[in-house]
């Protein structure tokens, strides 16, 4: 069926032919993307016209009327699930009666279909007075479109309309790039969420829209390569969100992604991701070169009758152009090419101008950026001395580097340089730590250890490590392994000579050394210290690492860094250290209890049972990890088996979170004998009123005594409130630490956080039959990471078939 017939059946049958019609449009594979939005656009004309006319008949309404459409729907863009944007436009001469009632038989039918209906009944001059004070309504009308009606009255609202938007351009394009800016603050960034609103982040629908609006100023016009074809594809996506959902969303939930992806035929949801992503850079670069010449042509006009009057009408002369680098200049705010740069003949040009331009604080110019693209030639293979130094120095920049990457990106200047780029290029991270995509981490990561160079002997190489260290999460398996050897074959190619191709390389493969050893071993035993001395051989690297580590974690996210772990990892640092100096790592005593620890010891073992202490933090303290928000919760207990799996379940059943944990043996004095298990948790409740440490020590004590049946009371929790329907998480992994110790063997443990899994974990230990020494749990996002130092009945460490035994174990229990 052709659209014609489509639009003739909807128009003849009324209300339920448009609905079936509409139905039968939305689900023709062979119609997608601008056809059918255009289509649906048609058809929708056709019903609201007919309506139009018949309630014109019967009504006897006068001829100046129109009906028109605006928004969305005023470019034929109508997504399965989109509002329909009206205008009732009136000449002033019809009795307010008979336009109500006109609009009555219109508005009606849209909302008895269930379709969202934004409407409005002006006359031409209401509807200008309305647009000078709303700036929304006028970027509407913008994009008014004839429907049926009275075609002289819409084409002369949309001359007027036009004529003021371009008359009022230098006042009203501030207010309307202020709107962008405060939109982007709120929804953030669409090339880097991953839940994103199509529209109103940065770089999304909105945004298009403004640029359309700015060109139609004529005042200055959008880089047109790509934009179109990025706005195509937003629009394409959002398509197929309202088809999968059945709802006006345009937010990309997690759970709706996969659908979403196969709706458009694509392979997965970060195939889908990364194309949303690509046209959402390529919409907020094109509004970021917008914007900066919408800056420099107002700047020009309000400067242009001054100078005039100071040079009595003389010409103005050309802008200054001062000198930033051999064939790089700065002029009106951008950083451009002097009139004698040979890109053709200077491989070095397009690092040199971009070093430059991040360096002064500068933005790359558009018509520079293409140039350099069009007409650089290659550079060689190593590249020569000077293109490395000016790498090292656009890295360097500190935030200024941002823009200008983008800005080479958006050329494909980067990929050009560094082939192994193309893999992280927008490349989702599927974990809530992470704030950017994989290759914008990777420039943050630069960015932060700009700031750190002054502590490192060799701040290039500290630079590189920043670019280069998650360079393997484009390939398959271990990250940092796969990683190891690109940074290595890159270092070369960027003209790093071999030793300092191997201690970048070394840097990748362990970026993540320090911080996972720092927060999840007993840095008290010599096995840990000296493993990590091992693994990084040098006192220069080590350095190196330190900083590197700091730079990752505080472009990661929020959650990833905190004085607590840095004090961690500076402890750590501090011992290896010692140990590269030819200093054997020493055995250190476990450090003292606090008094609070001892009296509740000594308390507990008087009692024999458990004792608890409650704190609540409202304010953080100084030197403490951000974690410690919440309830710091202190429990005693004299040491026997199970203590571990019922204190986490008992938290559990109360709808505590655990965000770290600590767990040690306190050897009593001697003069008392025994010992106390301690556990200091972090906790905070997921909602409602914190419990009561009575109450929460009375669950305790039945839950020892076998009274309490905590798995029992976590599954009639759950029914009662069952989780809602998410992304599948990956599988938990077990896995035992080698040369994790010398005094206890490490069970690590990597799972979805979710409520009752130390409690599994506790009573898949106390199943395996060993005593858990000590251990370190920590929580980041959605992923728990754990640490249990574990011996046998003899007090040692578990032998090696034994230990792989405990692991399977747990693992088989956190599957079940």
């Amino acid at each position: 069926m052709t659209s014609v017939d489509v639009r003739t059946e909807a128009e003849d049958s009324g209300p339920s032919g448009y609905a079936a019609a509409r139905l039968r449009l939305l689900h023709q594979e062979a119609r997608s993307g601008p056809p059918r939005r255009s289509a649906l656009a048609e058809l929708t004309d056709g019903w609201l016209g007919g309506l139009f006319a018949a309630g014109a008949a019967d009504l006897g309404a006068p001829r100046g009327a129109a009906l028109v459409a605006v928004g969305g729907y005023g470019r034929g863009e109508l997504s399965p699930r989109s509002d329909l944007d009206l205008l009732l436009l009136h000449d002033g001469s019809a009795e307010p009666g008979a336009l109500a009632a006109l609009a009555d038989r219109i508005w009606y039918p849209v909302w008895d279909l269930g379709l969202s209906l934004d409407h409005s009944v002006r006359t031409p001059a209401e509807a200008r007075r309305t647009a000078a004070d709303d700036l929304k309504v006028q970027l509407g009308l913008l994009d008014a479109r004839h429907v049926t009606g009275d075609l002289g009255l819409t084409t002369a609202l949309r001359a007027t309309v036009l004529a003021d938007w371009r008359n009022q351009a230098p006042k009203r394009l501030p207010e309307l790039r202020e709107l962008c800016a405060e939109r982007a603050e709120r929804q953030g960034e669409l090339s880097h969420l991953l839940e994103p609103d199509l529209k109103e982040a940065r770089g999304g629908l909105r945004d298009a829209t403004a640029l359309r609006a700015v060109a139609a100023s004529w005042l200055a016009d959008a880089p047109r390569e790509g934009l179109a074809e990025a706005r195509r594809a937003l629009l394409d996506v959002r398509d197929a969100l309202h088809l999968t959902t059945g709802r006006a969303t345009d937010r990309l939930a997690l759970q709706e992604q996969d659908q979403v992806a196969a709706e458009l035929g694509l392979l997965d949801a970060d195939t889908l991701l990364r194309q949303v992503y690509e046209a959402a850079r390529t919409v907020a670069y094109a509004g970021d070169v917008t914007w900066r010449e919408v800056s420099r042509v107002l700047r020009a006009r309000s400067g242009r009758p001054r100078l005039r009057g100071l040079l009595g009408g003389a010409r103005t002369t050309a802008a200054e152009r001062s000198p930033l680098a051999e064939g790089v200049v700065e002029q009106d705010g951008e950083v451009v090419l002097a009139r004698a740069a040979r890109p053709e003949r200077d491989p070095v040009l397009p690092l040199r101008a971009a070093a430059a331009a991040a360096q002064a604080g500068l933005p790359l110019s558009l018509h520079a950026v293409r140039h350099l693209a069009a007409t650089a030639k290659p550079l060689p293979t190593p590249w020569p001395a000077e293109a490395r130094e000016q790498l090292v120095t656009l890295l360097g920049a500190g935030r200024p580097t941002v823009q200008v990457w983008e800005a080479l990106e958006a050329e494909g200047l980067i990929t050009r340089l560094l082939p192994d780029w193309e893999r992280v290029r927008c490349r989702p991270q599927r974990n809530a730590v992470h704030t950017w995509t994989v290759d914008r981490h990777l420039v943050e990561t630069a960015v932060r250890a700009a700031a750190l160079t002054r502590r490192v002997e060799r701040p290039d190489l500290l630079l590189m490590a920043g670019l280069l260290h998650d360079i393997g999460k484009g390939w398959p398996g271990d990250h940092s392994v796969a990683g190891e050897i690109i940074a290595r074959d890159v270092a070369t190619r960027v003209g790093f000579d071999g030793t300092d191709a191997a201690v970048l390389a070394c840097l990748v493969r362990h970026h993540l050394l320090l911080v996972e050893t720092a927060t999840r071993r007993d840095l008290d035993d010599p096995a840990t210290v000296k493993t990590v001395a091992e693994a990084v051989g040098s006192q220069g690297t080590l350095e190196l690492l330190h900083a590197l580590t700091e730079a990752d974690a505080l472009a990661t996210g929020p959650a990833a860094w905190s004085a607590w772990r840095d004090s961690l990892v500076t402890d750590l640092v501090r011992r290896v250290g010692a140990v590269l100096a030819g200093n054997e790592p020493v055995e250190h005593p476990e450090p003292p209890a606090s008094a609070e620890q001892e009296r509740l010891a000594l308390e507990a073992f008087r009692t024999g049972g458990p004792v608890l202490s409650l704190r609540t933090r409202t304010e953080p303290v100084p030197d403490e990890p951000a974690e410690g928000l919440g309830v710091e919760l202190l429990i005693a207990v004299p040491e026997r088996p199970g203590i571990l799996a019922a204190a986490a379940g008992v938290l559990a059943t109360h709808r505590l979170t655990v965000r770290t944990a600590e767990l040690r043996v306190l050897e009593l004095p001697s003069e008392v004998g025994g010992s106390v298990l301690l556990l200091d948790w972090r906790v905070a409740a997921e909602y409602g009123s914190l419990p009561q440490a009575a109450r929460l020590r009375s669950d305790l004590v039945r839950a020892l005594d076998g009274s309490l049946d905590i798995a029992a009371r976590l599954a009639e929790r759950d029914a009662a409130y069952p989780r809602r329907r998410g992304v599948l998480a990956p599988p938990p992994r077990v896995t035992v630490a080698s040369a994790g110790s010398r005094r206890a063997t490490v069970i690590e443990v990597r799972a979805q956080d979710a409520p009752g899994l130390l409690h599994r974990i506790g009573l898949a230990l106390e199943a395996a039959g060993v005593r858990v020494r000590s251990a370190h749990v920590s929580t980041l996002g959605a992923n728990a990471v754990d640490a249990f130092y574990v011996t046998g009945a003899d007090g040692g460490p578990l032998a090696g078939e034994r230990a792989a035994e405990v692991a399977r174990g747990v693992e088989g229990a956190l599957r079940g």
